[in-house]
C-alpha cells in the first residue's frame, strides 16, 4: 500500500494531463446514453402514432363502407318502390286499360320510361354487398334509378291526364268493352264458361289496338286457369 501511495505521489501531475480527457469521455458516454434514450422514446412515439393512424384509417374505412351500404340500400329501395308502382299496372289489366298509354311504346314518354327501367334493372346488383368499394358502379346505379323514377312519374302523370283520349271514339268503346270483359274473366263468381268466353272476347277487342304486358296476360290466365283449359 505504501509503495502504491508513493507511486501515485510521484506521478500526481498526470491527473492534470489526462483529467480533461477522462472527464470528456465520461461526459461523452452520458450524452450517448441520453441520445439512445431519446431514440428509443422517438421510436416508441412513432409506433404509437402509427397504431393510432391505422386505427383511425380502419374506423374511417368502416364508416365509408357503412355509408356506401346505406346509399346502395337506398337506391335499391327506390328501385323497388317504382317497380311496385309499375307492377300495379302490369298485373292489373283492368286498371291498365284506364291508362293505356303506360304500355303504348309509340308514345315517347312511355318509351323513355321503359328504357330507363331497363337500364336501372341492368345496373341493379344481384347482391348489394358486391357494389361496396366500387364508387363508379354505385354512382351509375343511383343515377339510373333516379332517371327511372323521374321517367315513370312523368309517364304516369301524362297517362292519367290523357286516359283514353289518344284513341278515337270507336277505339275507346272497344277499350271499355275489353275492360268490362276482363273484369268478368277474373270474376271468381262467374262460371268457367263465362270466364273463358269473356277472356276470348276481350282479347279480340284489344287485337290491333293494345298489347297487354306478358305479366298481365299471365295474371289473367292464372286467375282463370280452370276456365282457360276447359
Amino acid at each position: 500500500m505504501n509503495q502504491l501511495l508513493q507511486t501515485v505521489g510521484q506521478y500526481w501531475w498526470l491527473i492534470f494531463v489526462f483529467g480533461g480527457t477522462v472527464g470528456g469521455a465520461v461526459k461523452g458516454i452520458g450524452v450517448a446514453n441520453e441520445r439512445r434514450i431519446e431514440r428509443r422514446q422517438e421510436r416508441f412515439r412513432l409506433k404509437q402514432q402509427t397504431k393510432v393512424a391505422i386505427a383511425q384509417a380502419n374506423a374511417q374505412y368502416q364508416t365509408d363502407v357503412e355509408t356506401q351500404r346505406r346509399d346502395v340500400s337506398k337506391s335499391v329501395g327506390r328501385h323497388d318502390e317504382v317497380d311496385a308502382r309499375w307492377f300495379s299496372y302490369e298485373l292489373d289489366p283492368v286498371t291498365l286499360l284506364d291508362t293505356p298509354m303506360m304500355t303504348d311504346m309509340r308514345e315517347p314518354l312511355t318509351a323513355d320510361f321503359h328504357r330507363a327501367k331497363h337500364r336501372a334493372d341492368l345496373l341493379r346488383p344481384g347482391n348489394p354487398e358486391t357494389m361496396l368499394g366500387n364508387v363508379q358502379a354505385q354512382v351509375e346505379y343511383r343515377e339510373a334509378v333516379h332517371a327511372y323514377v323521374i321517367a315513370f312519374e312523368i309517364a304516369e302523370a301524362e297517362a292519367k291526364r290523357r286516359r283514353r283520349s289518344g284513341f278515337g271514339l270507336e277505339e275507346q268503346e272497344r277499350l271499355v268493352r275489353a275492360q268490362r270483359l276482363l273484369r268478368l274473366a277474373m270474376d271468381e263468381g262467374a262460371t268457367p264458361q263465362e270466364r273463358q268466353s269473356a277472356y276470348r272476347r276481350a282479347h279480340k277487342e284489344l287485337d290491333g289496338l293494345l298489347v297487354l304486358p306478358d305479366r298481365a296476360v299471365a295474371e289473367i290466365e292464372r286467375k282463370i286457369a280452370g276456365a282457360i283449359g276447359a
